[in-house]
């Protein structure tokens, strides 16, 4: 009896201790996790997130590239890591659509993580080598389809945004076109630059200053209205493909079992970097926008995730695509 009543003093004092300490959080730096290589557009988003939410916490905001196996090393990392709110993960996409893409994955999205909040939504862009002939988007559908053994389709990787992107670009084509995969959105981008492969459909925050430096060639944006930093470039519905429609959605998540007022001061600070000014103003460089305060929220970043694992599956498996 003595035995019992003492297990059950030591765990009431424990159980106090963390409370307490979750009541104290943070007291030290907090690490964000990035799934992808430093300089991508994740990394972009995450460096801007994390520097307003080091203010408001107190405490530095630490951003880590966990690169590697499609994404996919990174939340593994994090669902392992130990349940505090020290140890963060800043996806995009991917998290939803890594379901299907992947036969075997080290976690699950829905049940291994807490839920913190959305912070944004890139839209992708179609562009091409500066010297590609066609002038725009239904001339390149045309093209494509005429020399389809021979256009090479960029992207960044198994699972990464422009690997999604070009995966509806060939489905509204109509062809299967020879895609080049890269380690990362940078190596993607130089050969599209200097002329070594001819297509790439991705996100704004890697793509407008190039478009704006007339680097490349711009045909269109994937989102039903015009981007504020490409006004000139249209939609690809107004370009006469409706079906190409996809935006980059990204959202901060935490291990399972992390105490909810470390949450709460995490979804507090997120709310501030919503609306902070340095933030809103890199964002409108890059054709963001800061997500409204409803949006900041774990029940919308759940609901986000749980309907795009659903809209994503049929389009991966109609177009065959695993990895290991």
């Amino acid at each position: 009896m003595k035995k019992n009543l003492l297990s059950i003093a030591v765990a009431g004092l424990m159980a106090l201790a963390g409370t307490a300490s979750a009541q104290d959080y943070p007291t030290r730096p907090v690490t964000l996790v990035v799934p992808f290589a430093a300089g991508g557009p994740t990394d972009t988003v995450a460096r801007l997130i994390g520097a307003s939410m080091s203010k408001t916490l107190g405490q530095q905001v630490v951003v880590e590239n966990v690169a590697g196996a499609g994404g996919t090393l990174g939340p593994a990392r994090v669902a392992k890591a130990p349940a505090d709110g020290y140890t963060l993960l800043l996806h995009h996409i991917g998290m939803a659509t890594t379901a299907t893409l992947y036969r075997k994955l080290p976690f699950n999205a829905l049940t291994d993580f807490e839920y913190i909040g959305l912070v944004g939504e890139s839209p992708m862009t179609i562009i091409a080598r500066k010297t590609l002939a066609p002038a725009k988007l239904s001339d390149l559908v045309a093209y494509a389809k005429e020399n389809k053994d021979k256009v090479t389709l960029a992207n960044a990787g198994v699972g990464a945004a422009s690997h999604l992107c070009g995966m509806l670009f060939q489905s509204a084509v109509g062809v299967p076109l020879t895609t080049v995969p890269y380690k990362g959105t940078g190596p993607a981008m130089n050969d599209i630059v200097a002329g070594q492969v001819d297509i790439l459909c991705d996100q704004t925050t890697n793509t407008t200053e190039q478009i704006k430096g007339n680097t490349v060639k711009a045909y269109a944006v994937t989102t039903k209205a015009r981007v504020s930093s490409l006004k000139d470039l249209p939609t690809t519905a107004e370009a006469g493909m409706p079906s190409v429609e996809v935006g980059i959605w990204h959202g901060v998540y935490a291990p399972k079992g992390t105490p909810k007022p470390a949450l709460d001061k995490l979804v507090a600070a997120l709310k501030v970097a919503m609306k902070d000014q340095t933030v809103v103003a890199r964002y409108g460089d890059l054709g963001l926008d800061p997500v409204a305060d409803a949006d900041v929220t774990p029940g919308a970043l759940q609901a986000k995730l749980k309907s795009e694992i659903d809209k994503w599956a049929p389009v991966i498996k109609a177009a065959g695509v695993y990895a290991d």
